[in-house]
């Protein structure tokens, strides 16, 4: 279907806007951007620039993704699937939108066969290549993700359910891994003891470690990074001791940087990530267990001694664990469960010390107080003596000065 110009709708609704039109953008407004196509999130994000149009086929774009698609920049967003489904209410598209970004959902596989690089135009809900349609969708507007989010969280009793069952089953499944440590493997890394600091590519991982920085240098934990995470911590400056995951989101820098790798596996013992790494000359670990790679790290610390776990980026809510896409995430809960009694979950510490004074703020507080204590020193007796042989030295140095330069 070829592009037929539109007429401009703005012209008949005058210069003034209705309140209930100053979130939506202007119709027939366009953007235009090299695509780049991603069906993995994550993976996209990572090759993502400032000004292109990302491509994505994500349903319920969580807030982890959404803020890094923000950090990359681009123009658009244009998701194959619903960017939220109704299952849970998702913060992901609110974050998007927030940011200016234009993002319109539910276009179908059509727009996944767009070129890579290819020249992308997106007016209203249409994405137009080469002058021809290819797919349309909904564009979405702070007005209609609120209204996705009202509906989506009328089904959240259902979710409730759903995760209850499934933590019931991943309970019958990996009990004796829960509860008395089998089948986690042997590592050359010393943990027993020591406070390991855990790493994953979450909510406020970055601030979070950033403000860990004198905890780090004080207590020196053992620093693991769960797959990403590795990253965070190299990109913070310092070296992990131990990389644990699927290693689908990890860079090659990471795995090759000295950490022992313990690769997460299926319980059949399938390890996508095995191969990946043992091309790069690296001989891993593999755990097999059913639930995420953030839980078997949490078990493997505890299993090996750990006397203190602190999490950074990890999952702790309901609607986080939904985010995360697994069943309900029944393992994070009972992992969580199994090693509460020594974990301290990070997560947030860079708002809770946020400071909310400025520094003008904090320059006029400090000139007061100075002013405060001179003139307390002034009305005593010492105070004035004190000010009087100072006077007495300002003085003999403004004399010196200009005898020096008096000739």
């Amino acid at each position: 279907m070829k592009l037929i110009s539109r007429p401009d709708k703005r012209a008949d609704k005058g210069a003034a806007k209705s309140a209930d039109d100053r979130d939506t953008p202007a119709p027939g407004a366009t953007v235009h951007g090299p695509a780049r196509i991603g069906a993995r999130t994550k993976e996209l994000t990572s090759r993502l620039n400032p000004g292109d149009v990302a491509v994505i086929d994500h349903v319920d774009i969580d807030r982890v993704a959404a803020d890094a698609l923000v950090a990359a920049g681009p123009v658009a967003v244009l998701n194959a699937a619903p960017s939220t489904s109704g299952r849970y209410p998702n913060t992901g598209p609110n974050i998007l939108v927030e940011a200016g970004i234009v993002l319109v959902d539910d276009l179908g596989p059509a727009v996944m066969g767009i070129e890579e690089h290819a020249q992308v135009s997106v007016v209203d809900g249409d994405v137009v290549v080469g002058g021809e349609v290819v797919a349309s969708g909904k564009l979405q507007t702070e007005r209609t993700v609120a209204a996705n989010m009202a509906a989506a969280r009328e089904g959240l009793s259902a979710e409730i359910e759903r995760f209850a069952e499934n933590t019931m089953t991943y309970l019958r499944r990996e009990r004796d891994l829960l509860l008395d440590g089998v089948g986690v493997p042997d590592i050359r890394t010393s943990i027993e003891g020591r406070h390991v600091l855990i790493v994953v590519r979450g909510y406020h991982y970055r601030e979070d470690l950033a403000l860990l920085r004198s905890y780090i240098r004080e207590n020196r934990p053992v620093l693991i990074g769960v797959d990403g995470g590795a990253d965070a911590i190299l990109d913070a400056g310092w070296q992990p001791d131990m990389i644990v995951g699927d290693m689908d989101s990890v860079s090659d820098r990471a795995l090759a940087c000295g950490a022992e790798i313990v690769v997460h596996a299926y319980r059949d013992g399938k390890a996508p990530g095995l191969e990946r790494v043992k091309a790069l000359g690296v001989e891993p670990v593999v755990f097999p267990a059913t639930g995420t790679s953030e839980d078997i790290t949490m078990l493997l610390a505890d299993d090996k001694g750990a006397e203190l776990i602190v999490a950074v980026g990890t999952h702790a809510t309901l609607v986080e664990f939904l985010d995360k896409g697994r069943a309900g995430m029944a393992s994070t809960f009972l992992t969580r469960l199994r090693v509460g009694g020594k974990l301290v979950d990070a997560k947030g510490v860079s708002r809770l010390y946020r400071t909310r004074i400025s520094n003008i703020q904090l320059t006029l507080l400090s000139g007061a107080g100075v002013a405060a204590v001179l003139a307390a020193l002034a009305s005593t007796s010492a105070g004035q003596t004190f000010f009087g042989l100072m006077g007495a030295r300002v003085d003999d140095v403004v004399s010196w000065i200009s005898n020096l330069f008096g000739g």
